[in-house]
């Protein structure tokens, strides 16, 4: 996961999201510099470190943050150091 958040362009895709909100890749795209298949890539990268889930829609797929894995990972982040200090 922290390595998926390492690259600047998945922390700013990552940012784009509001509380509670789906976005789909044209979504994405249109508020991003990065061309259609770039913000794929780092969505496929973001969805396969579990920081985002996806769902298809239609013809979409809807990405949005998962919260909890995230919060997870962090806290275990923060334990590890507390543990170390």
């Amino acid at each position: 996961m922290f390595v998926a958040l390492g690259d600047e362009h998945r922390q700013r895709i990552l940012l784009m999201f509001e509380p509670g909100e789906r976005l789909n890749v044209g979504q994405i795209v249109a508020a991003s510099t990065l061309s259609r298949s770039a913000v794929a890539h780092h969505l496929r990268v973001l969805r396969e470190a579990g920081v985002l889930k996806s769902e298809k829609v239609g013809k979409e797929v809807q990405f949005w943050p998962d919260v909890p894995a995230v919060q997870t990972a962090l806290a275990a982040v923060q334990d590890y150091l507390a543990s170390h200090n």
